[in-house]
């Protein structure tokens, strides 16, 4: 397999379902930081681009041996956006609630000896309040719009008609918002030491950074789906069945906010 190392991370990630896993592994941001070339990526992180390139390989060859993931350029969009409901929504409010109250237990437990744990819970609860609302947002309407061209391309019909005028509208408040979210991914990071559990932990506490780093693994992959499949699909499906629609000046207003 040739890899294009000034080819950005995200759409490697886009079209080698393998590679996320693999960006994962080597600290490379492949969601809201995935516009930078697979070279300059390394050169952030200082990794070697040859040990990332072998993995890559490496894991092209599990996939042949295992099955082929789908193929989120090809399915539809609305598949996607079950998928993305289903599998990260899902999971990104089970833990967001779980996490909360591990959270309390851990710092009450353990936050005299372990006073970045207070840090830690003051950003994760702030991740939690901006994380809440957005999911939202796109279960109730962005999601849904995106279903509606679906179905007018699939009958050979103009776009729907929107409040807020285009889809770029919304996609593009998604993209900042997950910005944030990364943002704040990276901050409990560095105030957790890339979760590496102290000596004097106790079982909770151990549970608490496993899960608070499974999280981070989710979300990433979460927005990737999003950022560099399911948006950009979403636009260029809505320019071609509205090539003239304007950018309407109304602004897409936060729900729940």
């Amino acid at each position: 397999m040739q890899i294009n190392t000034q080819e950005a991370v995200g759409q490697i990630a886009a079209h080698l379902p393998f590679a996320p896993r693999i960006f994962e592994r080597f600290g490379i941001d492949y969601c809201c930081g995935g516009n930078q070339t697979l070279a300059a990526a390394c050169q952030q992180t200082d990794t070697s681009l040859e040990r990332v390139l072998a993995a890559l390989n490496e894991a092209e060859s599990w996939q042949q041996l295992a099955g082929s993931p789908p193929d989120w350029q090809q399915e539809s969009l609305t598949s996607l956006q079950q998928f993305i409901v289903n599998t990260h929504h899902v999971f990104t409010q089970q833990e967001l609630t779980r996490l909360e109250k591990l959270l309390v237990k851990v710092c009450h437990a353990h936050g005299g000896r372990h006073p970045e744990l207070l840090r830690l819970q003051t950003v994760f609860l702030q991740l939690k309040h901006e994380l809440t609302p957005h999911l939202l947002k796109e279960e109730q309407v962005l999601f849904p719009y995106v279903a509606r061209l679906e179905e007018a391309a699939q009958a050979g019909q103009p776009a729907p008609q929107a409040f807020f005028g285009t889809v770029k509208h919304p996609v593009g408040m998604m993209m900042t918002e997950h910005d944030a979210a990364g943002e704040l991914l990276k901050e409990l990071r560095h105030i957790a030491i890339d979760y590496a559990v102290p000596d004097d932990a106790c079982p909770s506490f151990r549970a608490l950074y496993q899960a608070l780093s499974e999280f981070e693994a989710d979300l990433h992959q979460h927005i990737h789906l999003e950022n560099n499949i399911h948006f950009p699909r979403a636009v260029e499906l809505e320019k071609r069945l509205a090539p003239e629609r304007r950018e309407a000046n109304q602004e897409f207003r936060c729900l729940g906010h």
